[in-house]
This record gives structure tokens, sequence and C-alpha cells, in this order.
């Protein structure tokens, strides 16, 4: 029996757990899949995270009134460490799925949902999630543990500059802020949003940028969205929100060079970083002749 197989047998929510199996997916948690008294749970372990800013009291959190507001699945148990989930028979999404015309609008209109409807179901105060001070934590750490990335560093620094310049003024809502596309399941009727460990508030344009950047959405497909969103023309947004689409796969890129020295998990994060690098210089092109 493995140490995380051992730890779920222990957990007082199970009565005689069975047929424990891994699920892929995940880059920051082991998440497992559990029966138990004839009923799925998925069990995932996972301390906080210091270098990422995660903190698993914000994310029991905001997964209680996730659960509360519809969109997430039920907390069945926590404890230090461990988040029990309800299970749901649903199908993950990849990034193509995303892009479907089919689905997109029902993802719009989900996180649309989840920041006007969230905040009345929280019980306690969270996290704020800025992605600007956000990348200067990630670049400051990178420098100071002599990341092999820390060249480019002071270039991504300069840039950043001018994307919070071009923000102008911000809203905030309590975001997801992790809008990848295995995060968003379907099934069948209905859509759901899981793991809100990076959860907070947040500008409506950090979630709908990281679902165009995650996602390969096209530049029609980003301007539908923010028409559809903000029941408005997208150009008086369009270059703020190209900013934040440039910020939020500059996080995601700097998450993935803190993981390449940090993460014991088994995934290929230079890869990861390699690619989201290359989704950042054409974001970064774009903005510039926007």
């Amino acid at each position: 029996m493995s140490d995380h197989d051992a730890r779920v047998t222990q957990l007082k929510c199970f009565e005689n757990p069975s047929e424990i199996k891994a699920l892929g997916g995940g880059i920051t948690n082991v998440n497992l899949k559990v029966t138990d008294g004839g009923r799925d749970y998925v069990v995932r372990l996972g301390e906080d995270i210091p270098e990422h800013g995660v903190k698993r009291w914000n994310e029991l959190a905001l997964s209680r009134a996730a659960e509360a507001l519809g969109v997430a699945p039920r907390v069945v148990h926590h404890e230090p460490g461990v988040l029990v989930l309800e299970f749901l028979t649903a199908r993950t999404f990849a990034e193509e799925d995303v892009r479907d015309p089919a689905n997109l609008p029902r993802i719009i209109d989900l996180v649309a949902k989840t920041h006007r409807g969230l905040g009345a179901h929280l019980m306690e105060p969270v996290l704020t999630f800025w992605p600007f001070q956000v990348n200067r934590t990630y670049v400051t750490r990178l420098t100071s543990e002599n990341s092999p990335h820390a060249a480019r560093l002071p270039d991504l620094m300069a840039e950043q500059e001018k994307l919070a310049a071009a923000l102008g003024p911000v809203d905030l809502v309590i975001g997801h802020n992790d809008l990848l596309a295995a995060n968003i399941l379907d099934d069948g009727t209905n859509l759901w949003l899981i793991d809100w460990e990076y959860g907070g508030f947040n500008t409506p344009l950090f979630d709908l940028a990281g679902l165009a950047g995650n996602n390969g959405l096209s530049e029609a497909q980003e301007r539908m969205m923010l028409e559809r969103y903000f029941e408005a023309d997208a150009d008086p947004r369009w270059r703020p929100y190209q900013a934040m689409k440039c910020a939020s796969l500059m996080r995601e890129a700097l998450w993935s060079m803190v993981s390449e020295l940090h993460s014991d998990l088994d995934f290929d994060y230079a890869a990861y970083t390699a690619e989201n690098m290359d989704r950042l210089s054409a974001a970064l092109a774009d903005f510039r002749n926007t």
C-alpha cells in the first residue's frame, strides 16, 4: 500500500474505502478517486505551498462558497493537507473543448455567474490574487534562487510595467484565477469549476484573459467573450484585456519556472515553461500592435 493510499484509509469520513485510483491532470496536488459505501469521492492531498501563495484554508472557503452557488462539487470532509469532494460523473475539458463554439458561451456564462454570485456565499474573508504582484514575487524568488531563467527576468518585469500602465482602473470580483481547461468539467447538463487553490479577489479580466490565453482562443472568440460577459462592445476594453492576457500568461510561465525548482510531482515543468513563454511572446506581439 502506498503512503497516499494509507492516508486515505485513515480518513474518518470513510468507512471502508476501496478502489483508490490516481486521477490525472493535477500539476500541484495529488488527486485520488476513492469508492466508499457505493459512492465515489475525490481526495485532494496537498499542504500549503508558500512559493505559490497557496493557503488551504482559502481553498476550502472558496470551495464551500462555490458549492453553495452550484458551480463546484460538494465538500465532504477536510483536515490539514486533505480535501475530500464529491466525485462528479463528468468529462474533463481539453483545450479544444473550450474552443468549441458549442461550449465557449456556456463557459463564459459560468465565469460570469461565479464572479457575480460567489461573494454572497462566503463565510469568511479570502485572499487577493493580484497578478502583477504575484509575478513580482515570483521574479524575486527566482532571482534569489539562481533560476536558470534568471537572465530573462528583467525584460519580463520591464514588459510588466507597460502592461500595468495599460490596464487602468479595475473592478474587483472573486475569481477562480486558474482557468485551465482541466479545471472545467461537463456532466452533460451543467458545467463545473474545480481546483480553487488560487481563487480570490481579482479583476474579471484576469479570468477572461486566462481562459483565452490558456486555451488558444482566436481573436474573434475573445471579442465574443468580452461582449457576452460585459453585455457591451468589446472595443473599449480590448487594450486593457490584451494587457491582462499578457500578465496572465507571464504568471503561468513564472509559476512553471518556480515549480521547476520546487515541485516533486512527476510533470515536465520545463516543457510547460517553454510552452507558456511561446504563448506570452505571441500575446506581447499582439499587445504592442493594439
